[in-house]
């Protein structure tokens, strides 16, 4: 992440992935405060053995595409609608109009739970404890909805209700 300001976004990642049993590092890397040690991660995670990098961002939001030209992993984008942020829209603008050649996967303003779920997507093609993992967890979000609607067909306060 961008800051320690950007932690309470950046949580959710971090408890997919516990919950998941999948490990894990939180740093705090500044695109235009600490250059170097951007630099130094980025061009050091594979060896280190990262498969997958999230990289959450607010404001200009370099981060994720600074990390994305220095690696060939593949990096996922947070884009978090911070105190100096547009809205959010600069920080996101900043992610998903990356140049060719140095891609970085987005997904939605302040949801690194979804960039956590499609990193272990991206683990799972390569391992199977963590494919099953996945799949136990998609149909755990099947049965949150069909509990949601008998839930809903119990409601009675409703004369015209059909269902």
């Amino acid at each position: 992440m961008g800051s320690t300001s950007d932690l309470k976004v950046m949580e959710g990642a971090a408890n997919f992935l516990e919950s998941q049993g999948i490990p894990f590092e939180i740093n705090a890397l500044s695109a235009h405060r600490t250059p170097e040690q951007v630099l130094s991660f980025a061009a050091k995670a594979r060896e280190r053995g990262i498969r997958v990098i999230i990289a959450g961002a607010g404001g200009a939001a370099h981060l994720p595409g600074v990390i994305a030209a220095m690696t060939p992993l593949p990096v996922i984008g947070v884009p978090i609608k911070a105190s100096i942020s547009m809205d959010g829209w600069d920080s996101m603008l900043s992610m998903i109009q990356m140049p060719p050649g140095i891609p970085v996967a987005t997904v939605g303003m302040d949801n690194s739970t979804n960039a956590a779920i499609l990193a272990t997507q991206i683990l799972a093609i390569a391992d199977d404890a963590i494919m099953q993992k996945v799949i136990d967890y998609k149909a755990g979000l099947s049965k949150k909805i069909e509990k949601a609607n008998e839930d809903l067909a119990a409601l009675k306060q409703w004369k015209m209700k059909t269902n």
